[in-house]
């Protein structure tokens, strides 16, 4: 059994902790009879070689591993705001339970992790909306490219989740609210205009502060349209009608960090 789980980005701006969406840079699982587990590509030297890996760990939640052999090929950064637990968790549960829904899945995902978000989109593919264990999978596509900057420097989201408030001020959720409802037009009907305008958040990024996000915001590259933190960073995504200029422009703007042109993955671990 071979399988593959996308790499994702949430929030997109104004969607804090509901939207999600895939990208085309994969994580693979490959299961046989055996034992033991073989970690190769980016982590391969600090992830687990054993049961508390946690593809396998989810993989146990419902199936024995016992006498399986687990080969992981890992791409996707880790602690970069690229979903790599949410790709690693899909997998291990896709793989122990292909038959299963998705929903079903999440619901189970959502005891390793509580980012929805990046779960469904590892999960489905695509853009997805999620609210409590619900998926609603609302397209393959966005009104403008993603391209991301990936800094060395890591995040811990569970250390990022404790600097957001516990209360923020009523004009700060008024105006994230007309963003996310903006987000979700311009979503279902692929316009660029409504994309851009709702790619503004004031409920999570004034409190993550990124000196990237905040200097490409200051001059945006050739093409792009806006930016926003991916997950809770350090990744930034920029999004271009243009993103061979777009990434031309970052990499010589930003030699120390990795820009890669994505695109939505229209399949997840479960399709």
């Amino acid at each position: 059994m071979i399988l593959r789980a996308p790499a994702s980005s949430a929030n997109l701006g104004a969607g804090f902790d509901c939207v999600g969406v895939a990208l085309e840079l994969w994580n693979e699982l490959e299961v046989t009879d055996g034992s033991g587990v073989v970690v190769e590509g980016v982590g391969a030297d600090e992830l687990p070689t054993d049961e508390t890996n946690l593809v396998v760990r989810a993989y146990a939640r419902l199936a024995d591993p016992a006498g399986k052999r687990f080969r992981l090929v890992n791409r996707i950064p880790l602690e970069r705001g690229l979903g790599s637990s949410a790709s690693a968790i899909a997998l291990g549960l896709a793989a122990a339970a292909p038959d299963a829904s998705a929903e079903e899945l999440l619901a189970i995902a959502l005891e390793f992790e509580s980012h929805a978000d990046n779960l469904a989109a590892a999960l489905v593919g695509g853009v997805t909306l999620t609210w409590n264990h619900r998926i609603a999978r609302i397209g393959q596509t966005l009104p403008l490219a993603p391209v991301v900057v990936i800094p060395a420097m890591r995040v811990r989201t569970a250390l990022s989740r404790h600097a957001l408030p516990d209360v923020v001020p009523h004009a700060d959720a008024a105006l994230t609210v007309g963003r996310a409802a903006m987000l979700g037009a311009a979503l279902a009907s692929g316009d660029r205009e409504l994309f851009a305008a709702a790619l503004i958040d004031r409920l999570h990024e004034p409190y993550r502060p990124s000196r990237i996000l905040e200097t490409i915001r200051e001059e945006l590259p050739s093409g792009a349209r806006g930016a926003t933190l991916s997950g809770s960073g350090p990744s930034v995504m920029v999004w271009s009608e243009d993103a061979d200029a777009t990434v031309a422009e970052l990499r010589r703007r930003f030699p120390e960090h990795d820009v890669l042109p994505l695109s939505v993955a229209a399949r997840g671990a479960l399709t």
